[in-house]
């Protein structure tokens, strides 16, 4: 074995000496016939030369400002705002800066042996430092000290960027193992490692709550509220409710969500109308009522914008006084609504929509799993006996929305066949399983009715010329849109159809059909996805493309969303009161 390697790496030697004696000779013709003289000319291979000297430095040392980006292997780049290339930073340059700090840069300019021009610089000066603290895991080194053990607490941080060490200058109720924050000493950089005080210890690094609360701090998310926001709350929860101005509905009303929804929002009644019409009836919690403008509350809610959900854990955008308490739509319970009352055709048009402040009471809380099993005729006398008053409602609502599905699709509405992933606790709060999410008709259906609601106030206050908060999804970019259906066409779909400018959705959606019947959607849904837009708010009207809908905005969760609560707070104050336009222009825009 070892003979067959000296034969190789000397025959390897040997054809790389014949290959540069043949590219010397070639170059040597060349030369001659050219008919300059070549007796004193020296040849040297690229590879013949040492990397220092086959690069030519070019004029003097060039001074800089950006900001500094650095790998996990240490070196990195400076990022200018004066449209250069960005310029590299060897590690042993790097100085004390870090990840995202704001440096002043030396650098100069050179060429490669290739001929490309590059930059190489020396970060001397930080200006602005991007990493205050840092979020990571207590561990433990050894050292010895003439003769002696000494044992160091240090944290290994969350972020691959941070690759000093972290000594922490005070161990008192840690623990090895510890998810910690710690506020960062940046003077002590110069020793090697940088030193930190412990802000926040979040528990083992391996419990559920400990990454909750580190992820939440590593993002900025405030997760409590203050005692005079908690305050304002439940004042503004206690007040009783007053008829005056409002229409008190009386019909079958009732809320469709999941088993463990405790923040409900939306409600939905239904009638038929002559000539074949139908009234859908979404009325939404009235939040704006208890979150008054320019108040404690308003503020949190400005600054909060929505709230968070994890597994099994939520961060409400408002106290629980008001989120599970006055604002949800709890059965049995008189609760103030915003009514949207949409008159629609046979066909699933929307013809009308009257919005009204309302007092509902809902009839029953709907659970999706049991209204499946209303509809596939699988529920028991239980079930039957709990949604008896609502069951005639129930079944036209589901006639309703396979006429607006129908519609959906027509239009283009993009179905993206992506699964969902639903993640199992036990009951210490350990994943023991992950499966696919499973979407009936009952979620499907509200969703329908939601999207209903919101075409329909979006398009109505933009045809009065009131301020909205509108939500906006543009066209794919045409880069993109190039690649997916490159990808598309190596699947074996026919693309030809498929314009790359202003690309339509009813295309996209045909693409999806085809996928489906071919039983590989999936990849072809995944990959669609990266190639959009992505959805924003804005107080300029314009398309929602994946939905395939002129004009769209959010009016169905006031509870866990701001542009919600903005729209419903525009559309008391203008639409039905009467206020001047030009008031809430400017908070739309804030608010988007």
């Amino acid at each position: 074995m070892n003979n067959n390697k000296k034969n190789i790496k000397k025959f390897t030697a040997r054809s790389n000496i014949q290959r540069r004696d043949r590219a010397k000779r070639e170059l040597m013709r060349a030369v001659a016939e050219t008919g300059v003289g070549y007796d004193a000319l020296k040849i040297k291979m690229s590879d013949e030369v040492p990397y220092s000297k086959r690069s030519s430095m070019k004029g003097q040392t060039e001074t800089v400002e950006g900001i500094f980006s650095q790998s996990a292997s240490g070196f990195g780049f400076v990022r200018t705002d004066e449209g250069e290339r960005d310029i590299f930073i060897p590690a042993s340059s790097v100085g004390q800066a870090l990840d995202g700090d704001t440096v002043i840069c030396v650098y100069k300019r050179f060429y490669s042996y290739d001929g490309a021009e590059k930059t190489e610089g020396r970060i001397t000066e930080i200006k602005k430092e991007n990493k205050k603290r840092a979020i990571g895991t207590v561990y433990t080194e050894t050292l010895r000290v003439h003769r002696r053990r000494i044992e160091r607490y240090y944290v290994l941080s969350d972020d691959s960027h941070m690759l000093h060490k972290i000594y922490l200058t005070s161990t008192e109720g840690v623990e090895v193992g510890d998810k910690v924050e710690v506020k960062l000493l940046r003077s002590s950089l110069r020793f090697g490692y940088l030193e930190g005080e412990i802000t926040t210890n979040f528990g083992d690094s391996l419990s559920k709550d400990a990454n909750y609360g580190a992820i939440l701090a590593e993002l900025g998310i405030e997760t409590e509220f203050s005692e005079a926001e908690i305050r304002a709350a439940q004042e503004s929860a206690s007040r009783p409710l007053s008829e005056e101005g409002r229409v008190v509905r009386d019909e079958v009303i009732l809320t469709i969500d999941s088993e463990s929804a405790k923040d409900l929002d939306d409600a939905v009644s239904i009638s038929r109308l002559p000539e074949g019409k139908w009234c859908l009836g979404v009325h939404i919690a009235d939040v704006s009522e208890y979150v008054e403008e320019k108040t404690a509350l308003d503020r949190l809610v400005m600054a909060r914008g929505t709230s968070i959900y994890f597994t099994d854990k939520v961060v409400p955008m408002l106290p629980e006084s008001l989120s599970n308490g006055a604002c949800s739509l709890n059965p049995g319970e008189p609760k103030y609504a915003l009514s949207a009352m949409i008159t629609l055709s046979e066909n699933g048009d929307i013809l009308s929509v009257k919005l009204e402040k309302s007092i509902i009471r809902s009839n029953v809380k709907g659970i999706y799993a049991e209204v499946n099993r209303l509809f596939d005729g699988s529920a028991d006398e239980e079930l039957l006996k709990k949604y008896e008053a609502t069951y005639p409602s129930l079944m036209q609502m589901k006639e309703l929305y396979e006429i607006l599905d129908r519609k959906s699709r027509a239009r283009g509405a993009l179905e993206l066949d992506s699964p969902e992933a639903e993640i199992i606790l036990d009951e210490r709060g350990y994943v023991c399983d992950i499966i696919k999410r499973e979407r009936g008709i009952a979620e499907r259906m509200i969703e329908q009715f939601m999207l209903a609601a919101n075409e329909a106030v979006a398009t109505l206050l933009n045809k009065e010329g009131i301020p909205c908060v509108y939500r906006v999804h543009d066209y794919p970019p045409e880069d993109k849109i190039e690649s997916f259906i490159s990808y598309a066409h190596n699947l074996g779909f026919d693309t030809s159809y498929i314009s790359r400018e202003k690309t339509d959705s009813k295309d996209l959606a045909r693409l999806l059909d085809e996928a489906k019947e071919r039983g590989n959607s999936e990849p072809l849904s995944y990959n669609m996805l990266r190639a959009m837009s992505k959805a924003v708010y804005s107080e300029i009207p314009s398309q929602h493309y994946g939905l395939g809908i002129k004009l769209y905005c959010h009016f169905t969760s006031p509870i866990r969303r701001l542009s919600d609560l903005a729209t419903h707070r525009i559309i008391k104050n203008v639409a039905i009161a009467g206020m001047p336009q030009a008031k809430y222009s400017s908070y739309a825009k804030r608010a988007a």
